[in-house]
């Protein structure tokens, strides 16, 4: 199973309603996603962190996760700049780079960041039951709901298969290079992880059914909304509405 690193702690934000955590998690991406002032993004930013010190998270591992984010930013960083329209701060050769683009790539940079740690510090602090739980009191479709489980409940499987593949190839002397051999050796991994996929996912089902599913997730308790989860809400209500006014009200 998948390591739930940020839901064994017991803080405020840990105990807060599941569904409180992902409808704020998701009007304050949604928010800050479409957002196109730099102030409201700092804010954001600034917004995250304060989660993020709440939910009194493993720094080590937010850091281990923002860096695979960062990773592809850093790709952003390699080409915006000097593809964007704007005024030329420094030429490389045939390239401009103009400071419209740096500050575009730098609106991104922190958006992006925002965002992962919001969802960081609300969303994967519940368990994937509570996910789950929660994304079906919100009146989500049963088959999304399913698609999401099963996709999270086994995809270590695949890569436990893709490991002892690679572990066979390895004992077989193959060293990867840009050949045709290569390929067709990567095209068959890839093949092979697809069938034995759907073979999985026929077992499954097959079992699903011996013990009676129907396409249902059925609840067998639910959630009781205290007034530490309404304050809260309240407190992270007001956040985004704040936001909300900076970016569309005030000029900043």
């Amino acid at each position: 199973m998948i390591e739930e690193e940020f839901v064994k702690d017991n803080s405020l934000i840990h105990n807060i309603d599941p569904r409180i955590k992902i409808v704020c998690a998701l009007l304050y991406s949604c928010l800050i996603a479409v957002s196109n002032k730099l102030s409201v993004a700092l804010l954001g930013l600034c917004f995250a962190i304060m989660i993020l010190a709440v939910a009194r998270l493993n720094i080590a591992f937010v850091l281990k996760r923002l860096l695979i984010v960062n990773v592809f930013i850093f790709f952003l960083w390699l080409t915006l700049p000097f593809s964007f329209p704007g005024n030329a701060i420094m030429t490389i050769g045939n390239l401009k780079m103009t400071e419209q683009g740096i500050a575009y790539t730098l609106l991104l940079t922190i958006k992006c960041n925002a965002i992962i740690i919001v969802n960081i510090g609300l969303i994967s602090t519940c368990g994937i039951f509570q996910i789950v739980h929660a994304l079906r009191h919100l009146a989500v479709p049963d088959k999304l709901i399913h698609l999401f489980f099963f996709l999270y409940r086994y995809a270590h499987i695949l890569l436990f298969e893709y490991a002892k593949l690679k572990d066979t190839l390895k004992i077989r002397g193959f060293k990867p290079n840009t050949s045709v051999h290569t390929y067709r050796t990567y095209g068959s991994i890839i093949g092979a992880l697809l069938l034995k996929g759907y073979e999985r996912s026929e077992h499954i089902h097959k079992a699903m059914i011996c013990r009676g599913f129907k396409g249902k997730y059925w609840l067998l308790d639910h959630f009781k909304i205290t007034k530490k989860d309404i304050v809260v809400a309240g407190i992270l209500a007001l956040s985004i509405i704040w936001l909300g006014i900076v970016q569309w009200a005030i000029t900043i």
